[in-house]
C-alpha cells in the first residue's frame, strides 16, 4: 500500500536525523510528532517520539476516523499517552542494565 511506503520512507528520514515534510507536532503532549499522510480520501497518522535517548519511538499508527473534524479521538490519545510512558520507562531501564 502507497501508505506504508511512505509512511516507512518519512520514519527512515527521522532515523537519519532528517524531518519529513509530513511531520508536525503533536498538540497536548510535548515532544511526539505526527507523520499525516493522505490517501483516497482518508487520514492515516503514524505518531513517534525522537527525544527518549538515541532511539525512534513509533507510538501509534492509525487510519484517522474522527467523527468531529480533524480532532484525534480521545481512545487514539489516551493510547499515546499509555504508550510515551512505556517508551520513557524501557529507556530508563536501557540506561541503567549494563
Amino acid at each position: 500500500m502507497k501508505v506504508k511506503r511512505q509512511v516507512g520512507f518519512d520514519l527512515d528520514m527521522v532515523q537519519g536525523g532528517e524531518v519529513p515534510t509530513s511531520a508536525k507536532k503533536m498538540k497536548g503532549i510535548s515532544g511526539v510528532v505526527e507523520l499525516i499522510e493522505l490517501y483516497n480520501k482518508d487520514t492515516y497518522r503514524a505518531v513517534y517520539v525522537t527525544n527518549i535517548g538515541d532511539l525512534v519511538y513509533v507510538l501509534h499508527c492509525f487510519k484517522k476516523k474522527s467523527k468531529s473534524g480533524i480532532k484525534t479521538p480521545k481512545e487514539d490519545i489516551d493510547l499515546i499517552r499509555q504508550r510515551l510512558r512505556l517508551a520513557r520507562e524501557l529507556s530508563k531501564k536501557k540506561e541503567t542494565t549494563p
